[in-house]
């Protein structure tokens, strides 16, 4: 039986992308959380990882020859058709310093 109400202060853009996902899905979001819970209690733990993200690679930090290696493998997919168009990933990286 459902009888527990949990509460929690979140940023405000954050909740409205993840509830537009989720009616997207057709899934409400106290099933999620419900889920949520049931994961923690079944691993003793949260069930992702929670780790500090390294630095970002900067031309400062890499060598010629790795820099040489990612653009040309960057370059080899790009040919291939693979990846996405610039457009859609710059959106993107403004959408995540916002």
């Amino acid at each position: 039986m459902k009888d527990a109400t949990v509460s929690a202060r979140v940023e405000y853009d954050v909740k409205a992308e993840a509830e537009e996902i989720l009616q997207k899905l057709g899934i409400p979001v106290s099933v999620v959380i419900n889920s949520l819970y049931r994961q923690i209690i079944y691993r003793h733990g949260v069930p992702f990882s929670l780790t500090i993200p390294g630095e970002p690679l900067t031309i400062d930090t890499i060598s010629d020859s790795e820099l040489n290696a990612k653009l040309q493998n960057s370059y080899e997919q790009s040919l291939a058709g693979e990846g996405r168009p610039y457009a859609e990933v710059f959106d993107e990286l403004e959408r995540s310093f916002v």
